[in-house]
């Protein structure tokens, strides 16, 4: 079966730190790394780029690159590492990522994202699934999206993940290509009519679980973005609201001290403690006191002595200004 609720893979935000938090909150919930090239993964520092918690699962694999070899030797890297799933990058509309001619581009190649997911499926026994844009540039009706769902669903692929905005390539950073280009959330409706036995995941400007629930009555599952990181604690009622646990949900304060453990380990290996908390600064959102909570944090975070003894005195902070 499907995970119905996933988090978005983000470049600087979703990395094992980011998803050890996460897994805090919610149990259920696919997490995702960040985008990493196959050249990364073929070249540089496995360790650093790959290793993850146990505690983290399920975690899919997000590869960025367009050669078909390439992409199938880090599919079986990434299966050997312990990862549920693996994905290819083709949404990403960066100019780093056309100049290596994967990501969004290659939504004008669907042949050649149907080579490389025949290739990754050969090389691996996990799915291997797209997450992709509605459309690219001039390239953008329902039925350009539609061919490119047909050829790459041929190949084998079950599962693609929409961005339900369209990417302009040329004139808009890729911060602009998440909010200027319209949300088109009835051709990724349409798609999953169109397509019933494929799984399909609509991702795009959904920040609320009212939104999640609504998109769930027309696809399979939803992919939330931003928002887990501009609020995270929205996940902490994602088990119970969507899957049905009757666990009880946690405080924003019980999340915190039952990372202290994980906050100390890592900082006695040197890690700068805002490493970690920088992915907890907005966990108060909308709440009195995040300000002196993000402000003691971010004045005392940039040091591995102390730890957890930080956080403490962080939330203290937020009490006193309650």
């Amino acid at each position: 079966m499907s995970q119905v609720i996933s988090i978005a893979p983000m470049m600087d935000y979703t990395d094992r730190h980011f998803r050890y938090v996460m897994r805090k909150m919610t149990k259920k919930t696919l997490l995702y790394t960040e985008m990493i090239t196959t050249q990364a993964i073929i070249h540089g520092d496995r360790h650093k780029l790959l290793d993850f918690s146990e505690e983290e699962k399920p975690v899919s694999l997000q590869l960025g690159g367009d050669n078909e070899e390439e992409l199938g030797e880090c599919a079986k890297i990434g299966q050997e590492w312990g990862y549920d799933e693996i994905n290819l990058n083709v949404g990403c509309p960066s100019s780093r990522v056309q100049n290596g001619n994967f990501g969004a581009c290659l939504m004008a190649k669907p042949e050649i994202v149907a080579k490389c997911v025949e290739k990754m499926q050969k090389a691996v026994n996990i799915p291997v699934t797209v997450k992709h844009r509605i459309g690219i540039d001039n390239q953008d009706s329902y039925e350009d999206m539609v061919n490119f769902v047909k050829i790459v669903a041929n190949s084998g692929c079950q599962k693609f993940i929409v961005h339900a905005r369209k990417a302009w390539l040329q004139g808009l950073s890729p911060k602009e290509n998440r909010d200027i280009p319209p949300l088109r959330y009835q051709d990724v409706y349409q798609l999953k009519q169109e397509f019933p036995h494929l799984t399909i995941e609509i991702n795009g400007g959904i920040t609320t679980m009212e939104e999640t629930k609504h998109h769930l009555k027309f696809v399979d599952g939803v992919m939330i973005g931003r928002a887990a990181y501009d609020n995270p604690y929205l996940l902490a009622s994602i088990d119970q609201e969507i899957y049905g646990e009757t666990t009880p949900i946690l405080t924003r304060q019980e999340i915190i001290e039952s990372l202290y453990p994980y906050i100390d380990f890592w900082t006695a290996k040197k890690l700068k403690l805002n490493t970690i908390m920088r992915h907890l600064l907005q966990i108060f959102a909308k709440q009195s006191g995040t300000k002196q909570w993000k402000r003691y944090l971010s004045e005392n975070g940039n040091t591995f002595n102390g730890g957890s003894d930080i956080v403490r005195q962080a939330l203290k902070e937020l009490v006193i200004s309650n």
